[in-house]
C-alpha cells in the first residue's frame, strides 16, 4: 500500500507539534478561516440545489408538453433508398473487406 510521502510515518507527538505550529501561524485568523470554510461550503450546497432544481423543472417540463414527432416510418411502408453511387455507376459505400491503398 502506498501512501503519501511521510503520512504513514507520522506518529501522535508529530501531529501535536504540526497542530501547535498550526496554531501558532493561523491562531488569530483561524476564526475567519472557519467563517470562509462554512459560507463556501453553504454556497456550494445552495449551487447543487439550484442544479437540482433546474433539472426537476426541466424534466417536468418536458412531461407535461412532449415534443411532437413524426411517427415513425414502418419497413414497410418507406420506400427504398439507393445507396450511392460512384462515376461509373457502383456502389460508393466502404466495407471492412475492401482494400484500402
Amino acid at each position: 500500500m502506498t501512501t503519501l510521502a511521510f503520512i504513514n510515518h507520522m506518529t501522535p507527538m508529530t501531529w501535536v507539534i504540526l497542530l501547535a505550529l498550526g496554531l501558532l501561524i493561523f491562531g488569530r485568523r483561524l476564526p475567519e478561516v472557519g467563517r470562509s470554510l462554512g459560507k463556501g461550503i453553504v454556497e456550494f450546497k445552495k449551487g447543487l440545489a439550484g442544479v437540482d432544481d433546474q433539472i426537476t423543472e426541466t424534466v417536468r417540463r418536458q412531461s407535461e408538453h412532449p415534443t411532437n414527432l413524426p411517427p415513425p416510418a414502418s419497413a414497410a411502408n418507406s420506400p427504398r433508398i439507393a445507396p450511392p453511387a460512384t462515376a461509373m455507376g457502383a456502389d460508393a459505400r466502404v466495407s471492412r473487406a475492401d482494400v484500402v491503398d
